[in-house]
């Protein structure tokens, strides 16, 4: 789905720029720069466009690693000590340097396969959540409505794993879940509501993950994983940023500050519907509409964010979003994260990340599980409902991150 602009001439400005400029590299390079100011009597940039506006153009990046929540070992810590960073740095580096295998061929060898060669860790960040309100660096408790739809999502899930070796051997993704060799009677059920996350199943592409369907994520994005990048550019009344997430899940977002309106109720979009403004130096963006098929920790159409970027220093912008939606969450909740600007000239030439086009992925499982279908029906393999999907089984090398 696309996101598009009402027309306007600021629409076609914008577009015009993106396609006129160079954006991010997959894997960015630094040029030479000073570590971002510390908030604490930090300096304004004073960096303006040719038309007055602060200027936030570039290609922006979070150069360290910090979890979204505060770990519970953690509690009560806002900041780590620099002995603590260096002895995660060092555990992290030892977890991608390991390469176990389970028995060959096995669901644990191959949700284990991958190694430092595939993936790849930042060091770890000053602080200990970004999370910064709730000052526990949590998430606020869900409302019990949401709890209830979250216990009939996994319910769901579970029947759908019930009779694998997840189940049998009480693996990480069967916590919770009892093992049962017999199909289960829900095997052909719907999920609870529209599917955004992986199960066991392969019927069609909507039992696939977002990613593995090529949709990103979307708002609000924090990076993590494999990195992330987003480029600015900004034109007299619209700012678009590009980003570069994921496994080319790359996606462009376009917001109005020319002072409209935000689109009708009933018009939902993936990304939202982004209204900005400047509030002296700092851009602010309020963003609503979102689709009831989009997922952000459980919250989908009455999600609600307030963004805030704001140039600290000529290599440094600050990112400051505050998350509501009283459906879910018990109250709002705030997040902070530090972007340092990346060398254009080492980013120069980019090739556009796809993964829609020329995905050989997703038409691949479905290929393959109807391929055991029919081999099951002929007498000739296993039941495919016996036979683990979701590569959930607890070896996958992220699942081992001391700093989670």
């Amino acid at each position: 789905m696309r996101v598009r602009f009402p027309g306007s001439t600021a629409a076609v400005t914008i577009l015009a720029a993106i396609a006129a400029t160079v954006s991010l590299v997959s894997i960015c390079q630094t040029s030479a720069q000073t570590p971002p100011l510390a908030r604490e009597g930090r300096q304004e940039a004073g960096l303006k466009t040719p038309w007055g506006d602060p200027d936030l153009q570039g290609i922006w990046t979070d150069e360290s690693d910090t979890p979204l929540q505060r770990p519970a070992k953690y509690a009560g810590q806002e900041f780590f000590t620099a002995a603590q960073r260096a002895e995660l740095d060092k555990a992290r580096s030892e977890v991608l340097g390991q390469d176990r295998r389970a028995q060959r061929g096995t669901e644990l060898d191959l949700s284990g396969a991958y190694n430092s060669s595939f993936v790849s860790w930042k060091r770890v960040g000053a602080r200990t959540s970004l999370i910064v309100d709730p000052p526990n660096g949590r998430m606020p408790p869900l409302t019990p409505a949401v709890q209830k739809i979250a216990v009939s999502e996994r319910d769901f899930r579970l029947a759908l794993l019930q009779s694998t070796d997840a189940c049998k051997e009480q693996l990480p993704a069967c916590s919770g879940g009892r093992y049962d060799p017999a199909r289960s009677p829900r095997f052909a059920d719907l999920p609870p509501r529209y599917n955004t996350a992986r199960m066991n199943r392969n019927d069609g592409p909507e039992d696939s993950s977002l990613a593995e369907r090529c949709l990103s994520g979307g708002l609000p994005q924090f990076g993590g994983g494999v990195g992330s990048f987003r480029r600015i550019v900004q034109t007299p009344g619209g700012i678009a940023i590009f980003y570069d997430v994921g496994q080319g899940q790359g996606w462009q977002r376009n917001i109005v500050t020319d002072g409209r309106p935000h689109l009708p109720a009933n018009i939902r979009q993936w990304y939202g519907d982004s209204r900005g403004h400047w509030d002296g130096d700092t851009l602010v963006i309020d963003v609503t509409n979102f689709s009831a098929k989009t997922d952000y920790q459980g919250s989908r159409d009455n999600l609600h964010l307030l963004e805030r970027f704001t140039r600290t220093s000529p290599t440094s912008l600050e990112y400051v979003v505050t998350i509501e939606d009283p459906t879910v969450w018990t109250r709002p909740w705030t997040v902070k994260e530090e972007f340092t600007k990346q060398s254009d000239h080492e980013n120069r030439i980019y090739t556009e990340p796809r993964c829609i086009e020329g995905n050989y992925g997703l038409p691949g499982l479905l290929h393959g599980r109807r391929q055991e279908d029919l081999a099951f029906a002929q007498g000739r393999g296993p039941d495919p409902a016996t036979r683990n999907s979701t590569g959930g089984t607890g070896g996958f090398i992220l699942d081992q991150d001391p700093l989670r």
